[in-house]
């Protein structure tokens, strides 16, 4: 099977015949096929240790191994002047343009032809997948939104970085509570580590008063979020800083279901922040020193063992901790990258993309999977074609592989995170696409294993 590209997420539950043609976004093969030599993409910046299509590890999800990447360029149309206005508002990022992008990722991941019928989908599978039976959400559940606020301040201002758009975030909530049938009084937006600006807690706020935000102080309307002492992250080598000591939130503990919406950002030390560093956020210490300003909701313990350019590929990495644990990898339903906008590290401002399809303009994009291992790997792929990715050096998708294959790691790391004795089995599938101009998949090529790559506007 070729790479897809859907324009009717309707087709999929139909079962209707999907366009076979190699997978160019909004654009296509044939206008890829008249371009000129200079509009060709470059060499990539960045190579993977082994060569394309050569998948590890076992798909998750409906559709195993699916990711859906949703494109569409007048969804993000910052001027790119913070004195003028920000990326957060409603004249740089369309909400309308958020909503369907969301409604159709939603339908593409599950092959459902309505939101609710998606979402029904994805927590029937879940609680199958885990031992609770064939049911799907069951009211007092509840839900929590794992957010990435680092950059965010109090007062809304677009110079100092990226943090989660309030207009997909917006569309993410009107999707739980009017598709999913969510009570607002049973989700929770978190991140424990920094502050939730008011840019998106007001908007928040006046659409759902009933909505629980938690950052890390806790005032204004917020709640401040709190370690869960009895709930320990035990890291794959104790010899990590803080091991069995350090802790998770309550809000996330106490939750039935959890929600990663990551962003797309590169990173100065591990070169890429997407699902899996998105729970740098959620781990608490006691020991951080008594400057730490972040109030104990400190991840640095944990920076040595993300470093991309000393450590090689087999080394071990906490991110598959922190991707397997039960109360974080465990729980989760759904992840998600709002990429309408992209960062090259983790505290800039976005920057437009020169790679095809985005040719000079926002990344204004949407991943969504059931797959933590795979919606990762399709984004390394994507910051590997970039040209302005400069952070990407070194074993960037080394993690990848350790979790793709927790069960027998390269690096023959036990991970058994959860303190419970319980090591981990591969948590979703990894493989690099054959290459940057067709991107097709495994799985888009006809196998039965791998990642599937689906594209829609």
């Amino acid at each position: 099977m070729s790479n897809r590209n859907i324009t009717d997420p309707s087709s999929l539950a139909r079962g209707l015949t999907l366009d076979r043609r190699a997978f160019m976004g909004v654009v296509g093969v044939a206008a890829f096929g008249n371009a000129s030599a200079a509009e060709l993409p470059a060499s990539p910046v960045w190579v993977p240790a082994e060569g394309p299509n050569q998948p590890i590890g076992e798909g998750k999800g409906i559709h195993p191994g699916r990711v859906v990447w949703i494109h569409n360029p007048h969804a993000a149309r910052w001027s790119g002047d913070a004195q003028e206005c920000g990326w957060f508002d409603d004249a740089s990022t369309d909400p309308v343009l958020c909503a369907q992008m969301l409604s159709k990722a939603l339908q593409f991941q599950t092959g459902a032809s309505s939101d609710s019928e998606a979402w029904g989908a994805i927590f029937r599978h879940y609680n199958k997948t885990h031992g609770r039976g064939d049911t799907g959400y069951r009211a007092g559940e509840q839900v929590v939104l794992k957010l990435n606020l680092n950059c965010s301040k109090r007062q809304a201002d677009p110079a100092p970085g990226l943090y989660n758009t309030p207009q997909m975030t917006s569309a993410l909530l009107h999707q739980l509570v009017e598709q999913a049938g969510i009570p607002q009084a049973d989700i929770v937006i978190l991140d424990a580590s920094r502050l939730a600006s008011d840019v998106f807690v007001d908007r928040c706020r006046s659409e759902f008063p009933q909505i629980r935000i938690e950052d890390r102080d806790g005032t204004t309307g917020r709640v401040k979020a709190r370690p869960d002492k009895n709930a320990a992250l035990y890291f794959g080598d104790p010899r990590t800083p803080s091991h069995g000591e350090t802790y998770l939130p309550a809000s996330i503990t106490s939750a039935d279901y959890l929600i990663n919406v990551a962003l797309l950002k590169g990173h100065s030390l591990a070169g890429v922040t997407l699902c899996a560093k998105n729970h740098f956020g959620s781990v608490y210490r006691e020991n951080a020193g008594p400057d730490d300003p972040h109030h104990g909701w400190n991840p640095s313990h944990m920076h040595d063992g993300i470093l991309v350019r000393s450590r090689p590929i087999g080394s071990y990495n906490p991110l598959v901790d922190l991707m397997g644990h039960r109360h974080l990898g465990g729980k989760t339903v759904l992840y998600l990258i709002d990429a309408l906008y992209a960062t090259p590290h983790q505290s800039v401002a976005p920057e437009k993309w020169v790679s095809a399809p985005f040719g000079g303009h926002w990344t204004a994009s949407l991943f969504v999977s059931q797959d933590p291992v795979a919606i990762d790997s399709v984004a390394v792929d994507f910051f590997a074609a970039e040209q302005t990715a400069k952070q990407m050096t070194g074993t960037v998708d080394n993690y990848l592989h350790e979790a793709a294959l927790a069960h027998q790691s390269p690096s023959k790391t036990r991970y058994a995170p959860s303190g419970d004795d319980v090591v981990l089995a591969s948590l979703g599938v990894h493989e690099h696409w054959n290459n940057p101009q067709q991107r097709q998949y495994s799985r888009n090529l006809g196998l039965e294993r791998g990642i599937e790559l689906i594209t829609g506007s």
